[in-house]
């Protein structure tokens, strides 16, 4: 089966799947999958195929098919067939509940370089990936991706993926709401606080910053009184966004300020890099060139201090969707740089690197 042929089952079968005709359709795109030599053909239909699959809820199939395409978009070597098979394959993992597995696909998916379908597809990787890390309890990192898929989905005028994270983001906030009530049955006030914080975070990220503020002071409390200096960061950091919102940069820079002081106490690196990537842009928009190149200091100090960069090129990690290789000795660098250094052991270390693993 050429080509044209291809293209012409392949409609055949959307035709009679979109008239509610299922198997018949599948039947039609089985058939093509048999047929057709045409590889850009073969990577639609098995598409076709994970979607319709993913929709009956026929998960181990819609897994089976997503396997099969991503082979194929590996022979067909473009980033984009590549993205979107990465990203089936995800969902596939997703809907067997197999966490780990999805968050570890769409971080391949963000690392892939330059892809026309990266502006369309990174709403659906985000959500995906947030999902996982709903299913992992992991509440924070799960609002994180849910955040960013609707910032896709603004971008992008799609209303379709706003309504499917609108539709996760009602799952995360019964769980983090189901958490809170096992915190208060058995008095457990480090989970009372961490509730507290996801639920202003999910406030602040509706715009609805009023019943932000109060929950984030409840948070305050409870952090201050168990004695959790890096929750109480976590606070004030939202806080510091709450304001920004609102256009409030002096008080914005005050919570900063005292966050910091509490980051550098505890010495979490990681927080120091938010802090002060958040104080660029504020000083940024208030034109303040001095304090500006202070901060932009201090967040490559903090690279530095952390070794968030790569040991070859010397460049930060993390500044480009570049993709990343850690050696089994534990040092990070670019893909590229290693493949282009041609060594089979670590540069740092020199030792032996024969399973690498991608970040």
């Amino acid at each position: 089966m050429g080509q044209d042929q291809t293209k012409q089952q392949i409609e055949k079968g959307l035709q009679l799947y979109q008239s509610n005709q299922t198997e018949k359709a599948l039947q039609v795109w089985t058939k093509v999958l048999e047929k057709s030599s045409d590889l850009v053909g073969r990577f639609r239909v098995l598409g076709c195929l994970v979607t319709a699959h993913s929709e009956m809820g026929r998960y181990k199939e819609m897994l089976k098919f997503a396997v099969v395409q991503i082979d194929t978009a590996r022979e067909l070597e473009d980033a984009n067939f590549l993205l979107e098979s990465y990203l089936n394959l995800a969902r596939s993992n997703e809907k067997l509940c197999e966490f780990h597995k999805t968050i570890s696909y769409c971080k391949t998916c963000l690392g892939l370089p330059g892809t026309r379908a990266g502006a369309q597809l990174g709403g659906q990787v985000s959500l995906s990936m947030g999902n996982a890390f709903l299913g992992l309890s992991l509440f924070q990192k799960a609002l994180e991706s849910f955040e960013k898929a609707l910032r896709y989905a603004h971008n992008n005028d799609d209303t379709m993926l706003e309504c499917r994270v609108c539709c996760s983001l009602g799952s995360f906030y019964a769980q983090v709401k189901e958490s809170m009530k096992i915190a208060l049955q058995h008095g457990d006030r480090p989970l009372q606080a961490l509730c507290l914080l996801c639920f202003a975070d999910i406030h602040r990220s509706r715009g609805d910053l009023e019943t932000a503020f109060p929950r984030y002071d409840s948070a305050m409390s409870i952090m201050t009184e168990i004695g959790n200096r890096l929750g109480q960061v976590q606070v004030l950091l939202g806080v510091a966004k709450c304001w920004v919102a609102r256009k409030a940069l002096d008080k914005a820079l005050d919570a900063i300020e005292r966050a910091q002081d509490l980051a550098e106490e505890v010495g979490n690196k990681l927080s120091q890099l938010k802090l002060h990537c958040l104080s660029e842009s504020i000083y940024r928009s208030k034109g303040l060139q001095r304090e500006l190149r202070a901060h932009v200091v201090r967040f490559h100090e903090c690279v530095e201090e952390t070794e968030l960069y790569c040991g070859l090129c010397g460049e930060s990690i993390g500044e480009r969707n570049s993709r990343l290789q850690a050696l089994p000795c534990s040092h990070i660098f670019h893909l590229r740089c290693l493949q282009n250094n041609g060594t089979r052991s670590c540069p740092n270390c020199r030792r032996s690197s024969m399973k690498p693993g991608f970040v």
